[in-house]
């Protein structure tokens, strides 16, 4: 019988996914996904903390430019 992911890796591939859409502006894919911009922050930080490889903000590119 095939495994069904639990709700918190379900929350994490979504919110990682929605991030790669959004080439990696947190502001934007906060946005996206209805959260702060703090809220997305502490949820990466503990997905890295948990060994989950997190893309860092692009590079030129501030994390809270929208657009």
């Amino acid at each position: 019988m095939r495994r069904i992911p639990t709700l918190a890796e379900v929350e994490r591939r979504h919110i990682l996914d929605t991030l790669e859409l959004c080439e990696n502006n947190r502001t934007r894919a906060a946005k996206v996904l209805g959260l702060s911009i703090r809220g997305l922050r502490l949820k990466l930080h503990e997905y890295e903390h948990e060994g989950f490889q997190v893309p860092p903000p692009v590079k030129g590119r501030p994390d809270h430019e929208v657009g």
